[in-house]
């Protein structure tokens, strides 16, 4: 096995990203290496927007917004922090993807994505944060597919529309 010096996730909170910090915690553990949790986060609207209304107590509210979605990963994908394992987390302004090479910025240093579902208008809409990851990263990128459990949840069930008459059956004259 290659030598790592610390293992960098990116955490937002998705099942996809779940499922990339239990395996990271657990790459961590394995290696005893510190594992360091990122969540990215941008103004509402986007920079160009924050940049014309300023407003300092807003900034705040988001960035706090982005600690509790942080915590709550922790919480929902490994039952909270884990106590074997060094954790530096990190809170960042930032797109997902340049977030998450800057801070990859090591050749030692293992980049662990979700690579999560993307489906129809999302995927034009949405640029994909494992691409830009596996394109501009300066170490090893391991992009975990989702769970069959989340495969399974994408592919299960479908409702299905009914119509049903507006009048109520009449008895026949």
């Amino acid at each position: 096995m290659p030598t790592v010096r610390r293992i960098i996730v990116g955490v937002h909170g998705s099942l996809g990203s779940l499922q990339a910090l239990r395996y990271a915690a657990d790459e961590a553990r394995q290696r005893a290496v510190p594992l360091l949790p990122v969540t990215a986060w941008v103004p509402p609207g986007g920079d160009v927007a924050e940049r014309r209304h300023s407003s300092p107590y807003l900034r705040k509210m988001w960035r706090d917004d982005a600690w509790k979605r942080l915590w709550g990963a922790f919480d929902a994908g490994l039952g909270g922090v884990p106590q074997d394992v060094l954790v530096e987390p990190l809170v960042a302004r930032g797109e997902t993807g340049p977030v998450l090479v800057d801070t990859a910025d090591r050749p030692d240093d293992l980049l662990i994505i979700g690579t999560g579902r993307r489906a129809g208008p999302a995927r034009v809409l949405h640029r994909s944060v494992s691409r830009y990851c596996m394109a501009h990263a300066r170490c090893p990128v391991l992009a975990i597919p989702p769970s069959a459990l989340m495969d399974e949840m994408g592919h299960g069930l479908r409702w299905q529309l009914r119509r049903h008459a507006l009048i109520p059956d009449t008895p026949d004259a």
